[in-house]
């Protein structure tokens, strides 16, 4: 018997109002007067009315962010910045079904993922950020320079960058609200940020958790929209520092170059097409469900998704055959049926290309192990599927695919398998399955990649730096190598008389 979880009242609220932008702490609509529907993927229905941003919306708010940069936000202690991300980690925490509920009707994602794993990783995420603020320290450094008749006390200090522009994707719309926003206000940045267009619904309720905790108003502002209508206008703005951009690289190519204009600073998490190797000497019994769920979590909608399996001859029927058997078991359903694994993809635009992919690894001569179809015929559902003796060159392999697809493809020896890996111009991440661990540390140090992990699979936490090689990204998140991104280091020099 399936059972679903019902809409919490304050959910049901946020549901049943037109949902709009949050410019200088209070809740307005778009300038134009215009909104746009955000759909229930399961069904196709409409969930909810959201605001349409214009670059009239994206004026206001990067205007707010500035006059709060200059405000209180500035003004606070790092202490008192401390506790506010803080107190954010505690109201998500205590509004933990509605945000997983919503998390689930806007993307498809199954509620118990979103409650068990979603929710908790972002109040980590600001519980981490909150204790930063006071650790943002700078350096005395001697000075040699033979300038002048004294000597010389030198020091720097990290400032905050400005205000930020962040952009975030519809994959994991709430997660990475604190991927971009937690760093960011730890280091003292005011915020303007651009939900997915797709999947509002989180950022919405975050809004309200903002001006519960004190955030003061302008600090973070929200504005909704497409990327023409907002996204561009807001990576271009004058008045905006820097972006901070989750979403495909042909996207991220445009912000660089709109981003040119007044040099902003730009860092990128994008796609991957990532290898994940199983070695014949493998744990089978973990490698098998490790390989299954690297690409099978999240509906496969996840950039470090393990999508390109490269597994030794001698054990390539029995994972292929492991991995069929937990595919066909895979319960696809509504995100907010409590037993379901794999919900609906994001959207018809986005079950379209899954499928076109599909079609095209059946052109190009792919096995068809299981799935390799729609899954029943309403809803945005696409079944697991795994496609077996695939090469390079086939788009399935070369390509971000970004559902629940998974190509196989054999290998015998460990040089071959790194050059395969690497033939991709992505570089986010990888794994590797093997009991032999000075293999996998010297596989690990040639693949190009900016996470591997070594018998597991998408181990992610807040002081881990993230981000990719190649065409996956520019710089990094988390830990405090994120801070290079959102803050700019200062020099000063003072004279010391010598009398």
């Amino acid at each position: 018997m399936t059972v679903s979880i019902d809409i919490p009242a304050d959910a049901a609220r946020l549901l049943a109002a037109p949902v709009n932008h949050l410019i200088d702490g209070a809740d307005v609509a778009s300038a134009s007067g215009a909104t746009f529907p955000t759909l229930d993927p399961s069904n196709g229905e409409v969930l909810a009315q959201v605001s349409t941003g214009t670059a009239e919306d994206v004026d206001l708010a990067v205007a707010a962010a500035r006059r709060a940069l200059r405000g209180p936000w500035k003004d606070m202690t790092p202490g008192e910045r401390g506790k506010i991300l803080w107190k954010i980690a505690d109201l998500i925490e205590e509004r933990t079904d509605e945000f997983a509920v919503l998390e689930s009707l806007d993307t498809g994602k199954s509620v118990t993922i979103a409650r068990a794993v979603d929710v908790p990783l972002v109040v980590e995420w600001f519980r981490y950020f909150a204790g930063w603020p006071s650790k943002l320290e700078g350096a005395t450094i001697p000075v040699t320079a033979p300038a002048g008749p004294g000597k010389y006390h030198a020091y720097t200090r990290r400032e905050p960058v400005g205000v930020v522009g962040a952009i975030i994707a519809w994959n994991f719309p709430l997660l990475l609200v604190s991927w971009k926003l937690a760093p960011a206000l730890a280091a003292g940045n005011t915020v303007v940020l651009k939900p997915a267009e797709q999947t509002p619904l989180t950022a919405s309720l975050f809004g309200q958790v903002l001006r519960d905790a004190g955030v003061p108003d302008g600090v973070v502002n929200i504005v909704h929209g497409d990327g023409p209508g907002v996204g561009a206008p807001l990576v271009a703005h004058p008045d905006v520092d820097k972006i901070s951009f989750t979403g495909s690289t042909e996207v991220g190519k445009e912000i660089v170059r709109a981003a040119a204009g007044n040099l902003k600073k730009v860092t990128l998490e994008l796609g991957g097409k990532s290898p994940n190797i199983i070695f014949a000497d493998a744990d089978l019994a973990e490698a098998i469900p490790g390989a299954a769920n690297a690409i099978f979590f999240n509906q496969g909608e996840a950039c470090t998704a393990g999508s390109r399996l490269f597994v030794h001859t001698d054990v390539y029927d029995e994972v292929v055959a492991g991995l069929a058997e937990i595919a066909r078991g895979l319960k696809v359903g509504r995100g907010m049926d409590v037993d379901t694994v794999i919900g609906p993809v994001v959207s018809d635009q986005q079950l379209e290309r899954v499928l076109g992919y599909l079609q095209s690894g059946a052109d190009e001569g792919a096995r068809v192990v299981t799935g390799g179809g729609r899954h029943g015929d309403v809803g945005y559902f696409v079944e697991p599927t795994i496609l077996a003796d695939t090469r390079p060159g086939m788009r399935v392999v070369d390509e971000e695919i970004f559902g629940p697809v998974l190509t196989v493809q054999r290998f015998e020896s460990t040089e071959e398998v790194i050059e395969a890996a690497n033939a991709t111009a992505y570089g986010l991440a990888g794994g590797i399955w093997t009991k032999d661990l000075a293999r996998a540390h010297a596989v690990a140090a040639e693949l190009r990649a900016g996470s591997v992990w070594i018998n597991s699979y998408n181990v992610l936490d807040p002081a881990l730096p993230f981000g990719g090689y190649k065409q996956s990204g520019w710089g990094r998140e988390h830990g405090v190598a994120v801070f290079d991104s959102y803050t700019e280091t200062k020099t000063v020099v003072v004279p010391i008389p010598l009398h």
